[in-house]
């Protein structure tokens, strides 16, 4: 039987999770605007510089080597852009898998805690029932336990191929630039 002072506690608790997940999700979106001020702001430049300096071109051959000479750094500052707002995500969507962790392991615990007690309080002849009561906790437990793992391993493997997609869209460039030149 819970307590008060334990629903009390537990609500507490909640409210301070609540607050400690928006918070990292405002961080999140902060991130994320700073990063996007920061690629307009550097685009802007860019294209002031870009502009100059396709003014004072003198011929087309001129203008085709310096337009195949922005391919290149464009396709990586993308590159770039894209990794770090994908890590921005992974991230602050960590701070929520890690606490949807923890709650979730709470949980498992406090079930765990009321079966040994109702298995402790139980009548005697209903051994048997409170064996296969443990016996599906402990199955949950494990099911819930592989959900876990699978999810991360596909999270890991989603990140190797994104990781892997924009190396190859960097050196395509790169190698597309340089048969250019």
């Amino acid at each position: 039987m819970l307590t008060v002072e334990q629903v009390i506690a537990s609500h507490k608790a909640n409210i301070e999770t609540l607050f400690g997940l928006t918070n990292k999700a405002f961080e999140g979106v902060e991130k994320i605007v700073e990063l996007n001020l920061t690629a307009s702001k550097a685009a802007l430049a860019e294209a002031a510089t870009h502009t100059q300096t396709m003014l004072s071109v003198k011929d087309a051959q001129e203008l085709l080597a310096l337009q195949s000479g922005l391919l290149q750094p464009l396709a990586e500052k993308t590159a770039a852009y894209s990794r770090h707002l994908y890590d921005i995500a992974t991230s602050t969507g960590a701070e929520f898998t890690k606490n949807a962790e923890a709650q979730a392991a709470e949980a498992q615990k406090k079930f765990a805690g009321l079966v040994d007690s109702a298995a402790k309080n139980a009548p005697a002849g209903s051994e048997s029932v409170v064996a296969i009561m443990k016996s599906s906790v402990a199955a949950a437990n494990n099911a819930l336990e592989s959900v876990q793992k699978a999810v991360k391993q596909a999270t890991e493997v989603a990140e190797a191929n994104f990781n892997a997609v924009a190396a190859t869209a960097t050196n395509a460039t790169k190698a597309a630039t340089a048969k250019k030149r």
